[in-house]
C-alpha cells in the first residue's frame, strides 16, 4: 500500500523560509518520480516542483529561485526547501508519487505566509 506523509508545514513571516519533507513507503522509491505539488482556496491545485529518479528537476516559474526540492533514496523522502516565502504561496501543499496514470497523493500539509 503506497503512503505519502508529509510534515513540516506552518504560518511563517514573509521573507521566511519552511522546509517540507514527505516520507515515502510501499513504493520502490529509488525508482520514483515525485513532486510537490499546492493548492490555495479555491484555486486549481498546481505542480510546484518534480524530481525524477536521476535527480532531474523542474520547478514552476513562480518558484525558480526560491525553493529547492531534493530526495534521499536511503530515507525514502522527498523535501522542499521554500525560501523568501511570500503571501502568495499561502497554500496547502501535497507531495506526489508521479504516474502516468492518477498520481498517489499525501494528505497535504498547510503553509501559511503572514505579511
Amino acid at each position: 500500500q503506497v503512503q505519502l506523509v508529509e510534515s513540516g508545514g506552518g504560518l511563517v513571516q514573509a521573507g521566511g523560509s519552511l522546509r517540507l519533507s514527505c516520507v515515502a513507503s510501499g513504493i520502490i522509491f529509488s525508482v520514483s518520480n515525485l513532486a510537490w505539488y499546492r493548492q490555495a482556496p479555491g484555486k486549481r491545485r498546481e505542480l510546484v516542483a518534480a524530481i525524477t529518479s536521476t535527480r532531474s528537476t523542474n520547478y514552476a516559474d513562480f518558484v525558480k529561485g526560491r525553493f529547492t526540492i531534493s530526495r534521499d533514496n536511503a530515507k525514502k523522502t522527498v523535501d522542499l526547501q521554500m525560501n523568501n516565502l511570500k503571501p502568495e504561496d499561502t497554500a496547502t501543499y501535497y507531495c506526489a508519487l508521479l504516474r502516468a496514470g492518477d498520481n498517489y497523493w499525501g494528505q497535504g500539509t498547510q503553509v501559511t505566509v503572514a505579511s
